[in-house]
């Protein structure tokens, strides 16, 4: 009798461990998505001020050019374009998160009517508190056309 209440409380235990990882897990998510929610309508609606919330202040983002180099850009930079006010045609979801610990990485796509889709490959740090992004690497497509629909 008292093996099996012993595995009775092991059993409980774990259960309610593994609820309590559950409910942390929701609450992780539904924060890395406000983060990344932050940068994709701060950018589409012209709020500078969420991108700064979104960013780690060293934030960086790399993408490849036409000619097959490197370009790096400094979140400032990047947030320097972003005028207050100005909306973007821009049209973002989430595509995935994962996340272990303090440590996440998510998968985003914009689309711009008419011009690209870009698809953005994030790192974010979860420290003091917040999820920041502290990378984007991006590459992109153009937009079909309706002759490519034929």
């Amino acid at each position: 009798m008292k093996k099996f209440q012993g595995l009775l409380a092991i059993c409980l235990l774990l259960s309610g461990i593994q609820a309590l990882a559950q409910v942390d897990s929701k609450t992780e998510i539904a924060q890395i998505t406000s983060t990344l929610m932050d940068y994709i309508e701060g950018t589409a609606n012209g709020e500078p001020e969420r991108l700064r919330k979104a960013f780690h202040p060293d934030f960086k983002l790399y993408a490849v050019s036409d000619t097959d180099s490197l370009l790096v850009r400094s979140g400032e930079k990047y947030i320097a374009n972003i005028k207050p006010g100005e909306k973007a045609n821009r049209i973002g979801r989430i595509i995935s998160i994962d996340f272990e610990n303090d440590a996440a990485m998510a998968k985003a796509e914009i689309v711009v009517p008419g011009w690209r889709i870009f698809t953005d490959y994030f790192l974010l740090l979860k420290y003091e508190g917040s999820w920041k992004i502290v990378q984007k690497s991006y590459t992109w497509r153009p937009f079909p056309s309706v002759s490519d629909k034929k």
